[in-house]
């Protein structure tokens, strides 16, 4: 799980800051998908244990990430391609 860590509305979009947990936030990159409550998203910057997304409003209001406040726990699923390279690493 991560937890939003702020909201700030910008011009045609809203970007999310998200702190996940450090066991999985090494998977996270810039330009990577991450999938926040089930929605396939790009992620736009990293730093440390938080990463950033911009959510237009067509997803915005379609989607769970409608209901997200600052403090809200979310459910993350990282990149299918890290995971596959951390198994190939696991029995190599």
């Amino acid at each position: 799980v991560g937890i939003v860590k702020n909201i700030e509305k910008e011009s045609n979009s809203t970007c999310f800051t998200i702190t996940a947990p450090g066991d999985i936030a090494k998977y996270i990159a810039r330009k990577g998908s991450i999938c926040m409550d089930g929605v396939s998203l790009t992620v736009n910057n990293v730093s440390g244990d938080d990463f950033t997304v911009n959510i237009i409003p067509h997803t915005l209001e379609n989607t769970a990430i409608i209901d997200y406040q600052i403090e809200t726990v979310i459910n993350l699923e990282i990149d299918l391609i890290a995971r596959y390279v951390e198994r190939l690493h696991t029995y190599n």
